[in-house]
């Protein structure tokens, strides 16, 4: 079992609460944590299916939902899955997407644990 450390900028949902208010904020992170959930998922089965291309475009959109609510972490290992889906290297494409995984599971819920304490 691998533990990977979870990276929040907290100065990036403090942004967004200045830019869109309570409201806005918990909306665009709710929505954003609920989006890229079913993304991760995707990004599972796009990989057992062999379907790199259309895993690569899910990764890719996984990088600008993570750096909008600040999971610096995640949207650096997304990045580091198109690299190897660009260098056709499968097993770093294997070893990256599931720490993508692990890592996703863990930003998800500490952003939703930060949101918690700051309504």
């Amino acid at each position: 079992m691998h533990s990977e450390t979870v990276r929040l900028d907290p100065d990036k949902l403090s942004e967004l609460y200045e830019q869109l208010g309570e409201a806005g904020a918990e909306d665009v992170v709710c929505r954003a944590i609920e989006e890229m959930a079913v993304r991760l998922t995707h990004c599972e089965r796009l990989w057992r299916q062999n379907d790199m291309m259309n895993l690569r475009k899910s990764a890719r959109s996984l990088i600008a939902m993570a750096e909008q609510i600040g999971m610096t972490a995640l949207a650096n290992i997304a990045k580091d899955v198109t690299v190897a889906i660009d260098s056709e290297d499968a097993p770093a494409v294997a070893a990256i997407l599931f720490r993508l995984m692990r890592v996703g599971e863990r930003s998800l819920t500490a952003v939703w644990d930060q949101q918690d304490m700051t309504i």
